[in-house]
């Protein structure tokens, strides 16, 4: 299928400027490959037990109320927690915390203590803080909707703070930055 794009003319006439590309079915893949989401490490608590994950499917939803939803894999031992918790911290990464990427997105909580590796504090709802992170902010989680092989938590965003406050231009660690890691799927 060709489609072209038109304009009107002085006289109310549709003119093509240009003939765009076939219309295709496997477009949304190409789509995906260009864009470079943000990562997130997004912690959380039950049972007196943490978990943790590195996160690419994370966005605000509304801004009043203020929402935001984190995508969980269901296969991931924290959202497991998180079906039995209150709260849910989101991190976000600088370009330097690869490190932190690497062991909460390469390392599954089912065979390594995480927070042994790193430093941490007690959050809302025993959900753990990460220290030293570019910014964070706690959500209660309001539902848990299912979303093919993840499972959508929304939050009702809580407390927070930003490393470096009132600086739009934090350099974020990102999906392309994070390629060469092998994901752990109990993570």
């Amino acid at each position: 299928m060709r489609w072209q794009t038109e304009a009107m003319t002085k006289d109310n006439n549709l003119t093509p400027l240009r003939e765009e590309p076939d219309v295709r079915e496997d477009a949304f893949e190409e789509v995906v490959k260009v864009l470079d989401y943000p990562m997130f490490v997004v912690t959380t608590a039950a049972d007196g037990t943490q978990g943790g994950c590195l996160v690419g499917f994370a966005t605000q939803v509304s801004i009043s109320p203020a929402r935001y939803l984190v995508g969980l894999s269901n296969k991931n031992r924290t959202y497991r927690l998180a079906t039995r918790a209150t709260h849910l911290v989101v991190h976000v990464l600088g370009a330097e915390h690869h490190g932190l990427a690497a062991l909460f997105g390469g390392q599954t909580g089912d065979e390594t203590d995480k927070f042994a590796r790193c430093s941490w504090r007690p959050g809302p709802g025993g959900a753990p803080i990460l220290d030293g992170v570019a910014g964070w902010f706690s959500g209660r989680i309001l539902e848990r909707l299912p979303m093919g092989d993840h499972v959508g938590m929304l939050l009702e965003p809580g407390s927070g703070q930003v490393r470096q406050p009132g600086d739009d231009a934090l350099d974020l660690l990102t999906l392309k930055g994070v390629g060469d890691l092998e994901a752990a799927h109990g993570a």
